[in-house]
């Protein structure tokens, strides 16, 4: 009992003083980096923004460390190499979130093409690091999800504001949680909710959405081209949503 009781204060720690001290270090990073002199939108500082949307991932792990607990070492999974590369990829994906204050005309317009097409790289990688060290967990998992998610919420976003992918490019940002709605939707409703189907399907096709994403934030690649090839990239993505969606509504036979 004693034990468990002295686990609490650093359960608190990671799950609220975590949060803080990752917002504080990227806002700090960002603040430096980013020139005093550059313009901003909604008076709110990029080095805010980051900040804010690292706590964020870093508040939704330490929230999920009670499933991945193991005597002697409740919270190896939290520091674990796998989870540090996801960690690391959500702060890359923050950076990239800052910039939806930040005009185009930025002398960094550089910078979110550069953080995000990192954060693409370690996303192949922090899976196969999990996979060879053993250090697959339910929260490993759930976290990699969160960041890939607020990936395609954040890149996307700042490519349309920018003016290098169409408004309706925004669909992809919005299927997942359209998705995830439907689904509590049925739950509520007591409807039944079936296995979605056995394919590859979709994560190949989120590598090529991050890849073209990738390629639309850089400056130098002509937008017209961008948006001339959108259509063609987004299409497969979101009919790979109806198409599990019509699976687990049961729609689609199996």
């Amino acid at each position: 009992m004693a034990g468990r009781q002295g686990e609490r204060p650093a359960l608190l720690g990671l799950r609220f003083g975590l949060p803080v001290v990752g917002a504080l270090c990227l806002g700090a990073a960002v603040g430096v980096a980013f020139p005093s002199d550059e313009p901003s939108y909604w008076a709110l500082h990029p080095a805010a923004v980051a900040g804010c949307c690292w706590a964020g991932q870093f508040w939704l792990a330490g929230r999920g460390l009670d499933i991945t607990r193991i005597p002697g070492s409740p919270y190896r999974h939290m520091f674990g190499v796998a989870n540090s590369l996801t960690l690391l990829r959500g702060g890359l994906y923050a950076v990239v979130a800052s910039f939806v204050v930040v005009p185009a005309t930025t002398t960094l317009a550089w910078v979110p093409a550069l953080c995000y097409g990192t954060g693409v790289v370690l996303d192949k990688l922090d899976g196969t690091v999990a996979r060879t060290l053993g250090e697959e967990t339910a929260l490993g998992e759930r976290l990699d999800m969160a960041v890939d998610t607020f990936g395609f919420v954040a890149a996307p976003l700042v490519a349309v504001l920018w003016g290098r992918l169409p408004v309706w490019y925004l669909t992809i940002s919005a299927a997942r949680y359209v998705y995830l709605a439907g689904i509590h939707y049925r739950r509520r409703r007591g409807r039944p909710i079936h296995d979605r189907p056995d394919s590859d399907l979709g994560k190949y096709l989120a590598g090529v959405q991050m890849t073209f994403i990738t390629i639309a934030l850089v400056p130098a690649v002509p937008s017209g081209l961008v948006f001339a090839v959108a259509p063609a990239v987004l299409a497969p993505s979101l009919a790979v949503f109806a198409r599990d969606f019509c699976y687990v509504s049961g729609r689609l036979p199996r």
